[in-house]
């Protein structure tokens, strides 16, 4: 067993997990964590050379510029498009929404990166602004969605921030993958991916 293997098998005797509990976020947690993560986001990807957000770890998977292109899009009309729309408790459907066919329709391989990574951030900034703004009351409100049935303002927020964290694992995948491609060292002491 290697050293990171043992330390890994260590810390999970030390801290154990306690058993399964529903943790309810506030709904300001969870604005607050959208904004922190803008943060992340920019220091995760900002300076990023060329070779590196064109790269793909495998056919067909999107690269880091694709992804922010992605994260721009669905944050103007996706999330806080339709969180509005169940915060206004409205009887009209939000705009159609095509995200993976965005991709190509939209051209985003031939975006500008460091422009998409700051317009993405402002607009992060608008909407975490805006989320600040929403009365407590107005979290349970909902429409109804053609395909989920009703939804509420508070389904959208909790699932905006898990949309980050799931591109924030991606993002992460693509360093790493892209390390070990471009380094002659071996990667096992820091630990199995």
């Amino acid at each position: 067993m290697v050293r990171a293997e043992k330390e890994f098998y260590f810390c999970m005797t030390i801290f154990k997990l306690p058993e399964h509990k529903p943790v309810y976020l506030n709904h300001h947690d969870c604005i607050l964590k959208l904004e922190k993560n803008a943060g992340v986001f920019m220091h995760y990807l900002e300076d990023t050379p060329r070779d590196e957000y064109l790269w793909r770890y495998e056919n067909g998977k999107w690269c880091l510029l694709e992804i922010i292109c992605h994260l721009y899009d669905e944050e103007r009309e996706d999330f806080r498009t339709r969180l509005q729309f169940a915060v206004e408790s409205s009887k009209l459907l939000p705009p159609l929404i095509d995200p993976v066919n965005w991709v190509k329709s939209r051209d985003y391989i031939s975006q500008d990166f460091t422009v998409v990574l700051n317009n993405f951030l402002e607009e992060r900034k608008k909407s975490v602004n805006w989320l600040k703004s929403i009365d407590e009351i107005s979290w349970d409100h909902k429409f109804q969605h053609p395909a989920l049935g009703w939804v509420s303002a508070s389904f959208f927020l909790t699932n905006w921030l898990a949309h980050d964290y799931l591109h924030l694992r991606q993002i992460t995948r693509i360093k790493y993958w892209h390390l070990k491609i471009s380094s002659d060292e071996e990667l096992k002491y820091a630990g199995e991916w």
